[in-house]
């Protein structure tokens, strides 16, 4: 290209943009730039390299063969000198801004919630609002800039940084293990027990677990309660309805208070993940890795 450093890598960031949004439109929002300027951007930058990079309809843009192959070069470089320039202007400068985060109702209240006062403390430029719903929403159309989930990432296309475990564990209050009994060999006693389901599960009512001796033991159980929210399998499970899994940051505080007991506790669930997820694009603001490093810090102290 003939054009200096500095407008190579602007037209190559008009480019990742469309190619991230599908639309030169959207694209332009995303940027805060005239549409007519992205558009001339990148019509400059396939000149230059002598071949077009998009093939434009009326209501859709796509990559050609050779701008696929230009943004899976360029992308990861371009993003890389983003993040350094936005860890460079972190280190040199006040956090400010809005921060939207969202995660489940459950984790928020165990543990995001006391994570964000705690940095917020720190960082009085900046507002933050957290968002608690178990229904995962389009992080775009909601405008978040932040996402915690818990479990494993069905969508392996998601921008996201793993930052901790969990175990899963069966459990149920005092009061209903008095009155239906304990299990006591195995999972498949749990066939014969009153289970509540979150049927915000792939599968609510099969589980795999693993023996001491590493073998498996699948596990089918049927449930005349269900809901969608964790915190109310808690509380329902509090409450004495039945039995149920909970992860274990979820159930940490009622199991030391006495308010539920773990079950089967030498057979294993499969652990999840904690992770980090952030929307479509290339750039992480300096302010959604800095409370990602935070809470990062603070997980083994969670209460």
């Amino acid at each position: 290209m003939a054009d200096s450093p500095a407008s190579d890598i602007a037209r190559l960031s008009s480019f990742i943009a469309v190619a991230d949004n599908a639309s030169f439109t959207a694209a332009a929002d995303q940027l805060g730039v005239a549409k007519s300027k992205l558009s001339l951007d990148v019509r400059r930058l396939e000149t230059a390299l002598g071949t077009a990079l998009f093939t434009r309809t009326t209501r859709r843009v796509s990559l050609t063969d050779a701008g696929r192959a230009l943004l899976d070069a360029t992308a990861p470089l371009l993003g890389s000198l983003h993040e350094a320039l936005a860890q460079a202007a972190h280190d040199s400068a006040e956090l400010t801004g809005r921060l939207r985060i969202a995660t489940s109702v459950d984790h928020a209240a165990q543990s995001v919630a006391a994570v964000v006062a705690n940095f917020s403390a720190l960082h009085p430029g900046l507002q933050i609002e957290l968002l608690a719903s178990d229904h995962i929403g389009d992080m775009v159309a909601g405008g978040i800039d932040l996402a915690f989930r818990l479990g494993w990432l069905r969508d392996s296309s998601l921008r996201a940084t793993h930052i901790g475990n969990f175990d899963q564990i069966v459990v149920a209050a005092p009061a209903y293990l008095a009155r239906r009994g304990r299990p006591m060999t195995a999972p498949t006693d749990l066939a014969t027990h009153d289970w509540v389901a979150l049927s915000l599960l792939p599968s609510p009512l099969t589980w795999q677990f693993t023996a001491p001796d590493g073998s498996a033991c699948p596990v089918r159980v049927t449930a005349r309660l269900q809901t969608d929210s964790s915190a109310a399998l808690r509380a329902m499970l509090v409450a004495g309805a039945g039995i149920s899994v909970l992860d274990e940051l979820s159930a940490r505080a009622d199991l030391r208070a006495g308010r539920l007991e773990q079950v089967v506790v030498d057979w294993r669930l499969p652990g999840g993940g904690i992770h980090a997820v952030y929307p479509p694009g290339r750039h992480v603001r300096a302010s959604v890795r800095a409370f990602v490093d935070f809470y990062r810090g603070g997980l083994g102290q969670l209460p």
